[in-house]
């Protein structure tokens, strides 16, 4: 029973047979090679944006940090949430690639607002040379809490960001299982709402570990490659890469994969919801949720095997019916039966 992380489940087949067929012969380094090619053309076909630069790296880290890096100067501030993924969980790797730029919290959840983002922004740049100046706004999609944004509501952060002449990112880790969930066209998520670069995510998705980082404006195209290359992120056998996007793009695999994750959340979230004594963080709306439970109830998940993280509160205590929160997540991989052995256990 596993539901600690969608990092945590197994590569699809598919994408380990493109890897496979790239992995005969020989072929140019560096990005020069056919596979990389088509897979540009793909991403640039799927997001209706034909002059977009797209560069892959192996990790979501790289991916967040080196285009905020791109878009933010030293003494710029970069905005997000308190909860985002670039300010709790990236080592402070957006300040060290940026050279310096400074995280500024927007809002107390996992989704600002535009009245929230606005004021952040405006309280900025209030002290001439001795303050830090405005830099991009950075989304995460699907939040670290299980929440999505909607295209509206991207649109309206994305008018606030325009306002300022700044820039937005998005940091897509679960770019797809937020696009299913929304029922929307990876355009209408992203630069049609107002995102100029994305964190294109397949790595928590079935693919061994790729991300893509796409720029809507081809102009900072060169500066990315150049960070990239500095940083260390430029694979020299880039076909591997690739490949692994393309068997991950083929036949709508990316969709399906979250299409399956999202529903094994959703049928997880139904069985805990029956359950007395259980009560949610937030509604789940992709891949991950965080019910809250009482402590006799992880207990038995745990002694039975469970995998998964206490979000809050600790398995020690004297209380059997306090509640603790839990993170659960489900990759595309996790059957059904193993959700619903969880929710047995659960109930007692």
């Amino acid at each position: 029973m596993q539901f600690a992380s969608d990092n945590a489940g197994p590569a699809h087949p598919q994408v380990l047979a493109a890897m496979s067929a790239a992995n005969e012969g020989y072929a140019s380094p560096y990005g020069a090679d056919a596979v990389t090619a088509r897979v540009t053309a793909r991403l640039r076909e799927i997001f209706e944006a034909p002059e977009a630069s797209v560069h892959l790296v192996a990790t979501g880290t790289a991916a967040n940090a080196l285009a905020l890096a791109t878009l933010a100067q030293p003494w710029q501030a970069i905005f997000c949430t308190p909860v985002a993924h670039i300010h709790e969980d990236e080592c402070n790797a957006p300040e060290f690639y940026s050279g310096g730029a400074k995280l500024a919290l927007v809002g107390e959840g996992d989704r600002m607002t535009p009245e929230a983002l606005h004021a952040a922004i405006a309280a900025e740049e209030s002290r001439g040379v001795h303050g830090p100046q405005r830099g991009p706004v950075s989304i995460t999609q699907a939040t670290e809490r299980g929440g999505v944004y909607d295209t509206d509501q991207i649109a309206a952060l994305g008018a606030v960001a325009r306002d300022f002449g700044l820039k937005m990112h998005l940091d897509g880790a679960r770019f797809a299982n937020a696009l299913v969930a929304l029922n929307a066209s990876p355009a209408e998520m992203t630069w049609k709402a107002g995102v100029d670069a994305v964190s294109f995510g397949a790595s928590k998705n079935g693919c061994p570990g790729v991300e893509a980082v796409i720029f809507f404006d081809p102009e900072v195209a060169w500066e990315f490659e150049l960070r990239r290359k500095r940083g260390g992120h430029l694979f020299s056998k880039y076909r591997y890469l690739a490949a692994q996007l393309e068997g991950y793009l083929a036949d709508g695999l990316w969709l399906e994969s979250a299409r399956r994750a999202n529903a094994a959340c959703a049928r997880l979230a139904e069985g805990l919801r029956a359950l007395p004594g259980v009560s949610f963080l937030q509604e789940p709306r992709a891949n991950m949720l965080f019910p809250r439970m009482p402590r006799a109830m992880h207990r038995r998940l745990m002694e039975a095997g469970a995998q998964y993280y206490l979000w809050e509160g600790a398995l020690e205590g004297d209380d059997p019916e306090e509640p603790l929160t839990a993170r659960l997540v489900c990759d595309w991989s996790i059957p059904d039966a193993e959700i619903d052995r969880f929710v047995e256990i659960a109930r007692g």
